[in-house]
């Protein structure tokens, strides 16, 4: 059954009735009926089984029929800070940490973002963001979507999780002494990791020591010199790998 989200489910035999983006889908996209059935999901991880009871204009109304058990989430709670990238960029990584799995999305500028948070409007940016890790989400049978918050500064990144208990790891390309691979082999199984991704130019020198104070890793990927997005999404990949859920 196709799957839609709403903000919040009410109890099972009650009716609901979707507006907005998740009714045009049903009705003008899927073309679907009163009697057809859908599961309808929300952010605290609720889902039901539901039927299609009326369909009046742009809103449909739906009969929860019976709760189903959500997928598991991933043992391992992933944040995934990363600095503002351009438009495309920056809805890629969004897409695909989703589907990955990551728990929170913090968007971050640094000295070297390109992009600038005065740019547009920032709700509307958010909004945006949100919509496409509820989108990757229901596509990807995630039992919720992850939280994206408002873009902060790195400085303010740092003090947040300054005495946090966690995994807390910065790629730096130009780390030459320590590979991730050595740091997850060294380190006990996390609950919490928090890993920070750059903007295209990278991070300078004084950021990344910055970094380090407040105790986080710098570690490399390699040789190879990775897109920012691409670099985001290979460290998600290799996290849910070794301690997610990302195996069978």
């Amino acid at each position: 059954m196709r799957r839609f989200f709403v903000e919040e489910l009410p109890s099972q035999g009650e009716t609901l009735v979707i507006t907005g983006s998740e009714a045009r889908h049903i009705l003008r996209v899927l073309r679907m009926g009163i009697g057809d059935r859908l599961v309808l999901m929300d952010r605290r991880g609720n889902r039901f089984q539901s039927r299609i009871e009326s369909a009046r204009g742009q809103e449909v109304t739906v009969l929860l029929e019976k709760r189903i058990p959500a997928p598991l989430e991933s043992p391992v709670e992933i944040i995934l800070c990363q600095a503002l990238l351009k438009a495309r960029a920056m809805d890629f990584v969004i897409q695909k940490a989703s589907e990955l799995g990551v728990q929170q999305i913090l968007p971050f500028t640094s000295q070297r973002t390109v992009v600038k948070t005065g740019d547009d409007k920032p709700s509307a940016r958010l909004r945006h963001w949100r919509e496409i890790a509820v989108n990757a989400s229901k596509q990807s049978n995630r039992a919720r979507p992850p939280e994206v918050a408002l873009p902060c500064s790195l400085p303010e990144l740092v003090e947040r999780w300054q005495d946090e208990e966690a995994l807390k790891l910065v790629l730096w390309e130009d780390e030459k002494s320590q590979g991730l691979r050595a740091v997850l082999k060294e380190a006990a199984r996390p609950r919490i990791i928090v890993g920070i991704t750059g903007p295209e130019g990278g991070f300078r020198v004084a950021e990344v020591d910055r970094l380090r104070e407040g105790g986080f890793a710098s570690v490399s990927l390699g040789h190879r010199t990775l897109r920012a997005e691409t670099a985001a999404l290979t460290l998600v990949a290799i996290l849910q790998y070794e301690w997610g859920d990302l195996h069978l």
